[in-house]
Protein backbone atom coordinates (compact mmCIF):
# COMPACT_ATOMS: atom_id res chain seq x y z
CA UNK A 1 0.00 0.00 0.00
CA UNK A 2 0.79 3.45 -0.91
CA UNK A 3 0.20 7.18 0.31
CA UNK A 4 -1.16 9.34 -2.40
CA UNK A 5 -2.45 13.02 -1.61
CA UNK A 6 -5.40 14.21 -3.80
CA UNK A 7 -4.91 17.93 -3.51
CA UNK A 8 -8.39 19.76 -4.35
CA UNK A 9 -7.13 23.07 -6.88
CA UNK A 10 -11.03 25.20 -7.46
CA UNK A 11 -11.26 27.32 -10.32
CA UNK A 12 -13.86 29.93 -10.51
CA UNK A 13 -15.67 28.44 -12.51
CA UNK A 14 -15.86 25.73 -9.84
CA UNK A 15 -16.44 27.95 -6.93
CA UNK A 16 -19.50 29.35 -8.87
CA UNK A 17 -21.10 26.24 -9.28
CA UNK A 18 -20.78 25.88 -5.30
CA UNK A 19 -22.51 29.35 -4.44
CA UNK A 20 -25.84 28.44 -4.32
CA UNK A 21 -25.26 24.94 -3.11
CA UNK A 22 -26.56 24.71 0.67
CA UNK A 23 -23.89 23.95 2.95
CA UNK A 24 -25.89 21.29 4.58
CA UNK A 25 -26.91 20.03 1.21
CA UNK A 26 -22.63 20.16 0.54
CA UNK A 27 -21.23 18.71 3.83
CA UNK A 28 -24.15 15.66 2.83
CA UNK A 29 -22.69 15.06 -0.37
CA UNK A 30 -18.99 15.53 0.86
CA UNK A 31 -20.07 13.20 3.90
CA UNK A 32 -21.63 10.47 1.45
CA UNK A 33 -18.18 10.22 -0.16
CA UNK A 34 -16.15 10.18 2.96
CA UNK A 35 -17.59 7.19 3.88
CA UNK A 36 -17.08 5.23 0.97
CA UNK A 37 -13.54 6.34 1.01
CA UNK A 38 -13.82 5.31 5.35
CA UNK A 39 -15.79 2.05 4.21
CA UNK A 40 -13.06 1.09 1.88
CA UNK A 41 -10.52 1.64 4.69
CA UNK A 42 -8.64 4.00 2.28
CA UNK A 43 -8.87 7.38 4.17
CA UNK A 44 -6.18 8.72 6.08
CA UNK A 45 -6.30 12.17 6.23
CA UNK A 46 -8.76 15.02 4.49
CA UNK A 47 -9.00 18.59 5.11
CA UNK A 48 -10.98 21.51 3.47
CA UNK A 49 -8.95 25.07 3.92
CA UNK A 50 -10.41 28.31 4.80
CA UNK A 51 -11.33 31.22 2.30
CA UNK A 52 -7.48 32.13 0.94
CA UNK A 53 -8.12 36.01 1.21
CA UNK A 54 -8.01 35.16 4.80
CA UNK A 55 -4.36 33.54 4.46
CA UNK A 56 -0.88 34.88 4.73
CA UNK A 57 2.06 33.95 2.31
CA UNK A 58 5.26 34.24 3.43
CA UNK A 59 7.36 34.70 -0.15
CA UNK A 60 11.37 33.61 -0.33
CA UNK A 61 12.32 35.62 -3.24
CA UNK A 62 14.58 38.08 -1.51
CA UNK A 63 17.21 37.53 1.34
CA UNK A 64 14.20 38.27 3.90
CA UNK A 65 11.01 36.62 3.51
CA UNK A 66 8.19 38.80 2.93
CA UNK A 67 4.84 38.38 4.57
CA UNK A 68 1.54 39.13 2.43
CA UNK A 69 -2.12 39.14 2.90
CA UNK A 70 -4.26 36.88 0.33
CA UNK A 71 -3.66 33.85 -1.93
CA UNK A 72 -0.30 33.54 -3.98
CA UNK A 73 -0.06 34.36 -7.42
CA UNK A 74 -3.16 33.73 -9.62
CA UNK A 75 -6.70 32.91 -8.03
CA UNK A 76 -7.86 31.18 -10.90
CA UNK A 77 -6.35 27.46 -9.34
CA UNK A 78 -5.97 27.53 -5.35
CA UNK A 79 -5.65 24.57 -3.46
CA UNK A 80 -9.20 24.06 -1.54
CA UNK A 81 -8.26 21.11 0.35
CA UNK A 82 -6.45 18.05 0.46
CA UNK A 83 -7.14 13.69 0.95
CA UNK A 84 -4.66 11.58 1.84
CA UNK A 85 -4.96 8.05 0.81
CA UNK A 86 -4.16 4.87 1.32
CA UNK A 87 -4.05 2.35 -1.20
CA UNK A 88 -2.94 0.03 -3.24
CA UNK A 89 -1.47 2.14 -6.28
CA UNK A 90 -1.62 5.31 -8.24
CA UNK A 91 -4.32 3.89 -10.57
CA UNK A 92 -6.66 3.17 -7.45
CA UNK A 93 -5.98 6.85 -6.37
CA UNK A 94 -7.10 8.27 -9.01
CA UNK A 95 -10.18 6.00 -9.32
CA UNK A 96 -11.04 7.77 -6.09
CA UNK A 97 -10.60 11.00 -7.43
CA UNK A 98 -12.40 10.37 -10.04
CA UNK A 99 -15.60 9.86 -8.07
CA UNK A 100 -14.74 13.08 -5.96
CA UNK A 101 -18.34 15.27 -6.17
CA UNK A 102 -17.17 18.66 -7.55
CA UNK A 103 -18.35 20.72 -9.72
CA UNK A 104 -17.05 21.66 -13.52
CA UNK A 105 -13.81 23.30 -12.96
CA UNK A 106 -12.31 21.83 -10.07
CA UNK A 107 -9.25 19.86 -10.73
CA UNK A 108 -7.46 17.13 -8.48
CA UNK A 109 -3.82 17.07 -8.67
CA UNK A 110 -2.48 13.29 -7.28
CA UNK A 111 0.82 13.01 -5.46
CA UNK A 112 2.62 10.19 -3.70
CA UNK A 113 3.57 10.44 -0.04
CA UNK A 114 6.75 8.98 0.14
CA UNK A 115 7.29 6.95 3.21
CA UNK A 116 10.17 7.91 6.03
CA UNK A 117 11.60 4.45 5.35
CA UNK A 118 12.40 5.57 1.52
CA UNK A 119 15.06 8.29 3.41
CA UNK A 120 18.46 7.36 4.34
CA UNK A 121 17.94 4.99 7.37
CA UNK A 122 21.91 6.07 8.63
CA UNK A 123 20.78 10.06 8.73
CA UNK A 124 20.53 11.47 12.06
CA UNK A 125 17.66 13.77 11.07
CA UNK A 126 15.55 10.36 9.66
CA UNK A 127 16.52 8.67 12.94
CA UNK A 128 15.09 11.74 15.15
CA UNK A 129 11.94 12.27 12.90
CA UNK A 130 12.03 8.46 13.17
CA UNK A 131 11.81 8.08 17.08
CA UNK A 132 9.55 11.04 16.86
CA UNK A 133 6.93 9.33 14.66
CA UNK A 134 7.30 6.05 16.71
CA UNK A 135 6.46 8.19 19.99
CA UNK A 136 3.68 10.07 18.77
CA UNK A 137 2.15 6.90 17.10
CA UNK A 138 2.77 7.81 13.57
CA UNK A 139 4.84 5.04 12.60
Amino acid sequence: MSKYMLIMRTTDEGLAAFENVDFNDMLEIMGKFNDELMRAGVLLAAEGLDDPSDGVVVDFSDETPVVTDGPYGETKELFGGYYILDVASKQEAVEWAKRLPYAKGTKVEIRRVPTIDEFPQDNEWIQRERAWRERTGQL
